[in-house]
């Protein structure tokens, strides 16, 4: 049941009919705008909402869809189901024009079948024969008229029709030729068709002398128009031939016509899915315009929506401000939403967006909320909206509220949606809030599902008391006493009263005495209620700062993740380049022995001995050649001092020194360095053997570049301008390599500032086994900002 009886005028359903029908094509998708209905039936509302959707879909993915000659002409099916009638050429055109249409419409949806399933369900209904197109070609052309191939006999007419036409022209000319020699023709006058005859102009004195027969005469008079006489044969044979051309071209659109009523019923279902075309079509177009999506379907009452909004208010806004979303949750526990606030606040527009987007839902449209929102179906949908005063029926505006709330009492019910603006207005405000409080109660014990807008204190506190109804209000900018335009649900709205009132100029004496008047009670609730607001929009800031936040370090997590891929990358592409100077180094190494085997064999050196020295450097080739074959064996057990280690990810071995906390001191070769003991993986007996003769090896290519690291080596380690973190690893590398050089005294430059990187340095140093003593440089030459090491 629906009620008024004028409920999508109030709602504003009749503007969306309208914009429905400006997309559609023909009078077919009108017709079917026109027919829209509210429906309970979900299987009706699903077919119509997927129907929408596949729609929406198709026009932004296609652009091959067809879009012309969207033609209704189910208005001649009248006439050519009567025997003996016929169409005209142009209502023949029109028809296969439409037909061809269809069949394309037809295809496409076939073609594309398993992408819309639900369109293509509709391609059932067209059942008429291709070949009646093919008919209709025959017989009339592009313009609309019957061509001459349409039988033979028409073509033997108008060739004979032609040859008449062309020997009356010659006879004309040869007339109108001796006329203008005679000057019997005024000046500019040629020969026209007149009264359905050609004709030759004559000056009207002249007309005795030219032997024929006056068909016409000027609207002055002065000239007359003859037929000659030997031209009247020409003439009557033309009309002749004309009437014969007629009689045929009429036996053959009775023919074609007849051809139609034989599949006027297959024509007619055609027309039905064209018309079904071109209103899904006006409807994925307007779901486009307003950004309509499909909610999730529930069979019982449901209303929760999130990010509402009403489509004509977003419509006339475009390109002038965004509308604020509504979000709204009404469920079987709580049926029911009382929302208060001030006015102009958006109360009303809340209520209209509520009615027409659920009177659009049971309609099958798509509505313009989230695809998540979810939208249950009603049996009844109940609104007392706007102005009811009736001068016709003497009924005052609260008569007529009254009038349809006794309505509502008595037809509503579980399956209802009830909307009331303004409950209780229009009378004495403490009647009215009492009747409107045992109207709420009233709808509420029959399990009605509603929504309302008041200003009365008592339906406030009727809905913060009694389970089944909420309160919901109308955000406020208290500072600049503005609407915010946004529904919070769960707590009761100030209408701000008096705060919009000392912003319109109401003199302070004036609010003084009112707010005594009010009392305190009352202006305490207020005070509660607007203090609750400020805190919530406070919450709701620094939540939003939160999510920012959130939103920064996610970005800088995946920014990090980003850089330690690309440093691991980087780390590969320098290990595979190291075995590659490595391999190279081998191969000159392996020169220069082969030069000292020669140098050798020339000083009489004995055979084994060379065969010796050579296998051996096969030996050390292949060794180096299976480093990377080395790995960690799998649960060796704990790490201790001794061990033979590697570090995850990275080639060759030391043995363990030391093991202090979760840090191993370790050495590899001549350097020693301290490596966390989740990076370090200890190696079996076996593979310690075999790194012990990579170790070999490398220690003879190794010493090959000593003299290249002295010659680069700065006893003085400058780290000024860098962190802690990063002057730990520096400093180590630093002492491991004047240790290996053989370097006595060392300088590291940290500055003086804070003391900061003085005081870590320090620390590390008092921990390497290498440093004897350290102390701060000279006053003349840096003093504390320079720290002096000694090693041992």
């Amino acid at each position: 049941m629906l009620h008024p009886a004028d409920i999508e005028h109030k709602l504003g359903f009749d503007q969306v009919r309208e914009r429905l029908k400006a997309f559609c094509l023909c009078t077919l998708g009108t017709s079917a705008v026109d027919g829209i209905t509210f429906s309970s039936s979900e299987a009706i509302i699903t077919r119509l909402l997927k129907e929408n959707l596949e729609f929406r879909h198709l026009l932004e993915q296609s652009e091959e869809f067809p879009s012309q000659h969207y033609v209704d002409p189910t208005a001649l099916f009248k006439s050519v189901a009567v025997d003996g009638s016929y169409l005209e050429p142009a209502d023949f055109l029109k028809i296969k024009q439409s037909l061809e249409t269809i069949f394309l419409c037809r295809d496409f949806l076939v073609k594309h079948k398993f992408e819309f399933p639900t369109l293509f369900d509709l391609t059932s209904r067209v059942t008429v024969s291709p070949d009646l197109v093919k008919d209709i070609s025959q017989v009339v052309d592009d313009e609309g008229q019957v061509k001459d191939t349409a039988s033979d006999e028409l073509k033997r007419i108008r060739k004979l029709l032609r040859e008449a036409q062309s020997r009356l022209r010659s006879q004309i000319e040869k007339a109108y030729k001796f006329a203008v020699t005679e000057q019997w023709v005024p000046e500019g006058g040629l020969p026209s068709i007149r009264q359905g005859r050609l004709a030759i102009p004559v000056l009207a004195e002249h007309k005795r002398k030219l032997k024929g027969y006056i068909v016409d005469e000027s609207a002055t008079g002065q000239t007359v128009y003859i037929e000659p006489t030997e031209a009247l044969d020409a003439n009557n044979e033309i009309r002749d031939l004309e009437h014969a051309g007629q009689r045929e071209v009429v036996r053959i659109l009775k023919n074609l016509t007849t051809r139609l009523r034989g599949q006027l019923g297959e024509l007619t279902n055609a027309y039905q899915f064209l018309g079904q075309i071109d209103f899904t079509r006006a409807r994925a177009k307007f779901s486009i315009e307003i950004d309509a999506a499909m909610p999730v379907i529930q069979r019982t009452p449901a209303l929760n929506w999130m990010n509402a909004r009403h489509p004509l208010l977003q419509l006339t806004l475009a390109g002038k401000r965004n509308v604020v979303p509504l979000t709204i949750n009404l469920n079987q526990a709580e049926r029911m939403l009382l929302i208060s606030g001030p006015n102009a606040g958006g109360k009303s527009v809340c209520l209209k967006t509520v009615g027409l987007l659920q009177y659009m839902f049971q309609c099958g449209l798509l509505i313009p909320v989230s695809p998540d929102s979810t939208a249950g179906l009603f049996d009844d949908l109940f609104i007392d909206i706007g102005d009811q005063q009736s001068i016709e029926n003497d009924l005052s505006t609260y008569s007529s509220h009254l009038k349809n709330m006794v309505t509502f009492i008595n037809h509503a019910g579980p399956g209802s949606l009830v909307l009331l603006d303004e409950l209780g207005s229009g009378t004495d405000p403490n009647f009215g809030g009492a009747i409107a409080e045992a109207i709420l109660e009233a709808l509420l014990n029959k399990n009605v599902w509603a929504v309302a807008t008041t200003h009365y204190y008592n339906l406030k506190l009727f809905a913060g008391k009694h389970p089944g109804i909420r309160n919901g209000a109308m955000r406020f900018d208290e500072e600049k006493l503005t609407p915010l335009f946004i529904l919070d649900m769960g707590k009761p709205g100030s209408s701000f009263a008096l705060e919009i009132a000392r912003k319109t100029g109401v003199p302070n004496s004036v609010l003084q005495r009112a707010e005594r008047l009010l009392g305190q009670d009352l202006l305490g609730f207020d005070h509660l209620v607007r203090s609750l607001e400020k805190e919530r929009q406070e919450l709701t800031q620094k939540l939003s700062e939160l999510d920012t936040q959130q939103r920064s370090l996610e970005e800088l997590q995946q920014h990090y993740e980003s850089l330690r891929s690309d440093l691991e990358h980087r780390k590969k592409q320098i290990i595979d380049r190291a075995k590659a100077e490595a391999a190279e180094l081998l191969r000159q190494t392996n020169r220069e022995i082969e030069k000292t085997i020669r140098h050798i064999r020339e000083n009489q050196a004995q055979r084994n001995e060379t065969s010796k020295v050579r296998k051996n450097l096969q030996e050390m080739a292949k060794k180096v050649k299976k480093e990377s074959s080395i790995k960690p064996v799998a649960g060796a057990g704990i790490i201790g001092v001794g061990d033979r280690v590697s570090i995850i990810g990275q080639e060759g071995s030391g043995t363990v020194l030391a093991v202090k906390g979760k840090h191993a001191m370790v050495q590899f070769n001549e350097l020693k360095s301290k490596v966390e003991l989740a990076k370090l993986n200890k190696l079996s007996n076996r593979d310690t053997d075999r790194e012990y003769d990579v170790s070999k090896t490398r220690s003879l290519l190794s010493g090959l570049k000593l003299h290249e690291k002295q010659a680069v080596f700065n006893p003085l380690l400058d780290v000024r301008g860098k962190r802690a973190e990063e002057v730990i690893p520096l400093l180590e590398q630093f002492l491991d390599t004047a240790v290996l050089l053989g370097y006595r005294e060392l300088k590291i430059l940290h500055g003086k500032g804070e003391g900061v990187l003085r005081t870590v340095i320090r620390n590390e140093l008092q921990q390497h086994r290498q440093v004897e003593s350290f102390a701060d440089e000279h006053v003349e030459r840096g003093g504390a900002g320079i720290t002096v090491v000694v090693l041992n």
